[in-house]
């Protein structure tokens, strides 16, 4: 687990992001019938959640790009291995999400879900 924190993972932004996401809009689906009956805004909370678990996918492609050698070491392919830029996509990518997680989480703030 250390490990993963001082080196980290280059393409964690791009997975876990997304997936934040995911879970964000289908739990928010989910829980209407209930933040309705209850009148508790357990949406937003829920959104902050995820965004920081996204947060968290950026960390490690940010912590993966740092620890990258900044020329690609040559494999037998000859191709290389990209780990830095798949770390700056992983960290733009896990930024995007996060900023549509919190935005989600702010209509949540705005609609109680008894609306129709």
């Amino acid at each position: 687990m250390t490990a993963w924190l001082s080196r980290g993972i280059p393409s964690a932004g791009i997975f876990i992001g997304p997936l934040a996401w995911l879970i964000n809009t289908q739990f928010a689906y989910a829980a209407v019938p209930w933040v309705c009956a209850h009148q508790v805004p357990l949406i937003p909370v829920f959104a902050l959640a995820m965004a920081i678990l996204s947060l968290f996918g950026g960390f490690l492609s940010w912590r993966g790009y740092a620890a990258a050698a900044p020329t690609s070491q040559a494999d037998s392919t000859g191709a290389g291995r990209p780990h830095r830029f798949v770390a700056l996509i992983g960290v733009s990518i896990a930024l995007l999400f996060t900023v549509v997680i919190l935005l989600h989480g702010v209509a949540g703030l705005v609609f109680q879900g008894c609306e129709r």
